[in-house]
């Protein structure tokens, strides 16, 4: 057994820090020791929040005009509004050992610090270092594991608290107790309420359905007894299974597809019920998805998007299902785009509830470094360009998000682990490289798990298993330093439970955090600021207080005379937008007239072209019988003209007849 510090946790970190840097009467500490030891902005900050830790919100009167140092504590304490307690504390650790890394080394021999009996999984070696002349205990971790040595050089900010120094940006192991579980890789992990649980997986090519618990405040392994819940909707056998996925929803663990010694033919959803104890088969709606492993799956909102895998047959798959968790209902999605190419053992996470982001995975014969993006919204696929240090493509890694920096570690590419632990900001697709590991070890294996938990109030990534030639059951923990995602929290005083005028004595950069609200008194103790009797200098942090102040509101009226311009600007395209709306429409209704008419217009030439068309035929018709009638005309014509020489012909007989004495016949006679 070896003897671990376990670090303090709050509120007593904050006493300790506290009496380090003299708040409390300690007798490390004098009043001039405060001044010379810090700027008089920062000592002003630090009198600020251990009154609002101590004593809450400044309620006080304002000082008189003639005690400018007084005004000044005054000024600072009351511009942190309502500020909780707890956030309070934290602010003030993490200015003292932004101005003193190491205040807590060398305050070790003064400040009380609990120690446990703890089972080492590693060696280590505290070697002391020489600061101002003076020795000083600072930490060095010396991990041994698998033969090789592995050494944790403290960078940033040293914090303790997982039974050894942790580091931000470094995988450490943490002392873990309990049985651990047996070595695997393929398992599905989630966190629930400070408790990781590991379910399934792959050893030596069995399938597993044990369901394990590691408690993230004491590092201690432990079984879960799971049974079958005996008002399952479908009281069957929960059978092992490895490549699934687990994701924690409301207060169970559903358990989603996975590679299973007699697969089905659709998908099997599983949960876990983490009240009951008890394991049952959900029934589910629609078209389930068929059976399959190494998918991703990812939790949006209420819902569940799944990509990719393998089937039973080992057939390679890029379709695209959300499953409703309200409805229990799936639905094949028909994306625009191009799609990513069929793979699996790929990674995915969501970014801002608004976009899937799928990286690597492998296909029977490679593996991929692409990054693929599916707009949740428009339901399209996208290839957008990747920036700085592009990781190798890998298969069998694992990826989680934190903020806005997704973290990826492990996997490979069938010939190597990856070594390299790297984080892409989704907002700017920038990759970087976070840290590296050396040799064969868990971090470089394949089929590892990745979750983000909390310890101590700071987020903390957990990975567990794998396989790189031999299946492993370590544990290692990194903490994030966040440093490409922190934000500067400008607020104005008074400003209600949040963080006030805190740019004043801060860096920006400063993560600013609040968990839950812990009260307890303490002694008070003023601030004595180098050459207190010099006029010029009292007033010189409250001139300096007052003009980043007056800067910061003049940014911040600045930033509201762009946003209202910005305003202004959208309002104006709105209207310009809703006329030329209101004009199409008009626009619309015009040539559907027009069209009304011509239609209209083309009717009536329709009917003038059938009238034209009879009117020919008619007048081809006169024609003829205007022949017909000239015909007739000249026939008449003939006759008579026939009738009128045949009464000549007569006329002349009967002359003739009479000169040679032949009487006249007469018609009477014929």
């Amino acid at each position: 057994m070896a003897r671990a510090s376990s670090g303090l946790a709050y509120p007593e970190r904050f006493y300790a820090a506290a009496s380090y840097a003299g708040f409390d009467g300690s007798p490390n500490c004098n009043g001039k020791d405060i001044g010379s030891r810090f700027s008089n902005d920062v000592a002003l900050i630090l009198y600020a929040l251990y009154q609002q830790a101590t004593v809450g919100p400044c309620n006080v009167p304002k000082p008189s005009m003639w005690s400018p140092v007084e005004q000044s504590k005054w000024k600072s304490w009351q511009k942190l509004g309502n500020m909780v307690s707890t956030e309070a504390m934290r602010l003030f650790v993490k200015i003292l050992e932004e101005e003193e890394p190491g205040w807590y080394s060398r305050a070790s021999n003064s400040v009380f610090e609990p120690v446990i009996d703890v089972q080492m999984n590693h060696n280590s070696n505290v070697e002391p270092i020489i600061e101002n002349g003076n020795y000083f205990g600072e930490a060095k971790t010396i991990s041994a594991e698998n033969g090789s040595l592995m050494e944790t050089q403290d960078k940033d900010v040293v914090s303790e608290g997982l039974g050894s120094i942790v580091v931000y940006d470094q995988w450490i192991s943490p002392p873990i107790t309990g049985q651990h579980p047996k070595a695997r890789y393929e398992h599905g992990a989630a966190v629930v309420q400070d408790k990781m649980y590991i379910y399934g997986g792959n050893h030596n090519g069995r399938y597993l359905s044990d369901l394990q618990v590691l408690d993230l405040r004491s590092w201690t392994w432990s079984k879960v007894e799971a049974k079958i819940g005996s008002n399952s909707p479908s009281p069957v056998n929960i059978a092992p299974c490895a490549g699934h996925s687990l994701i924690p929803w409301e207060n169970k663990l559903i358990s989603i597809a996975g590679h299973t010694k007699n697969p089905s033919e659709t998908i099997q959803v599983k949960a876990f019920d983490l009240q009951t104890g008890t394991w049952s088969m959900l029934k589910t709606y629609g078209k389930a998805p068929v059976s399959r492993g190494g998918q991703s799956v990812t939790l949006v909102g209420k819902t569940l998007v799944m990509f990719g895998g393998q089937d039973a047959k080992r057939t390679l798959l890029n379709d695209l299902h959300i499953l409703d968790l309200e409805t229990m209902t799936w639905d094949e999605i028909d994306a625009a785009g191009v799609p990513p190419s069929a793979r699996s053992d790929h990674t995915a996470a969501v970014h801002a509830e608004r976009c899937l982001l799928i990286f690597g995975g492998g296909s029977h014969a490679t593996c991929f470094n692409d990054l693929h993006v599916l707009d949740l919204q428009a339901m399209e696929w996208s290839r957008p360009t990747q920036q700085g240090e592009i990781p190798t493509p890998r298969a069998g890694h694992a990826g989680v998000p934190v903020g806005e920096n997704w973290f990826i570690v492990g996997g490979g590419d069938n010939k190597s682990g990856a070594s390299e632990t790297v984080v892409l900001n989704m907002s700017t697709l920038v990759w970087s490289v976070v840290t590296s590991v050396e040799g064969r070890v868990p971090l470089a294996s394949e089929g590892l798990s990745l979750v983000v938990g909390s310890f101590d109030g700071e987020d903390v990534i957990i990975s567990f298993g794998g396989y790189n030639g031999r299946y492993n059951s370590e544990v290692n923990v990194l903490k994030p330093s966040h440093k490409s995602t922190l934000q500067s929290k400008i607020l104005e005083a008074p400003a209600p439970d949040s963080v006030s005028a805190m740019h004043n004595a801060t860096n920006p950069t400063r993560d600013l955090e609040s968990e839950f609200e812990v009260g307890q008194g303490g002694k008070i103790r003023e601030i004595i600021v180098d050459n207190v009797d010099s006029e010029p200098t009292k007033l010189k942090g409250e001139e300096t207080s007052e003009r980043i102040v007056a800067t910061l509101k003049a940014e911040k009226e600045e930033l509201e005379s762009t946003l209202n311009k910005e305003k202004s600007q959208s309002l104006q395209l709105k209207q310009e937008l809703a006329e030329a709306e209101t004009r199409n429409t008009d626009l619309y209704k015009e040539l559907q007239s027009v069209r009304g008419q011509l239609a209209a217009e083309q009717s009536r030439c329709f009917k003038l072209e059938v009238d034209v068309a009879e009117l020919r035929q008619k007048l081809q018709t006169m024609e003829t019988l205007q022949k017909e009638l000239e015909l007739l005309q000249r026939q008449k014509a003939a006759s008579e003209q026939a009738a009128l020489n045949a009464k000549q012909r007569q006329g002349s007989g009967g002359v003739w007849g009479w000169l040679a004495g032949s009487p006249p016949q007469y018609a009477d006679d014929a």
